[in-house]
């Protein structure tokens, strides 16, 4: 039994080969963890955190470069995707997820209690959607409405996950 799908995905009927040998798609699904059959947006955090590991390795002003890069290319990259999927913010896109982690972790000392809390915090508000993150997952659409929420709920767990570093 795989934990990955193996039906077609979207309204255009992808299948994962297909996914995983289209650039685009590829990233978008986030290194293909978006096909898991069971919480796609986990499986594409948990991916983000090897990247956060080695974009960590540099100093602040490469790692916010680099954080900017991916979230700005994930407008375009989820707005491609979701028009080849032919479905808006299909669960499987979870470049989301890795540009909310990356924001997550921005700021604080970069150590395996900061990892795993900066998970869960980002998990619970990219999940909870609390407002003004729901109000703007309603609202918006393309590739920047696929973004937003996750960079908001990045925002709301990293601004908490800096507060609760000076504990850790």
């Amino acid at each position: 039994m795989s934990i990955f799908l193996n039906t077609q995905l979207g309204k255009n009927k992808l299948t994962p080969s297909q996914i995983l040998s289209d650039p685009i798609l590829f990233l978008a699904f986030g290194f293909g963890s978006g096909l898991a059959k069971k919480a796609p947006g986990t499986f594409g955090t948990i991916a983000a955190i090897p990247v956060y590991w080695l974009f960590a390795q540099t100093n602040l002003i490469v790692y916010s470069l680099l954080t900017l890069m991916v979230t700005i290319a994930g407008i375009w990259i989820c707005d491609i995707a979701a028009k080849k999927l032919a479905e808006h913010d299909f669960g499987g896109i979870v470049w989301d997820e890795i540009a909310g982690y990356l924001i997550t972790m921005w700021l604080v000392p970069c150590n395996w209690q900061t990892m795993v809390l900066g998970f869960v915090l980002f998990r619970f508000f990219d999940i909870l959607k609390p407002w003004p993150i729901s109000w703007l997952d309603r609202q918006v659409r393309g590739g920047l409405g696929i973004m937003l929420d996750d960079v908001l709920a990045g925002i709301f767990a990293g601004g908490l996950l800096l507060m609760l570093s000076r504990y850790i």
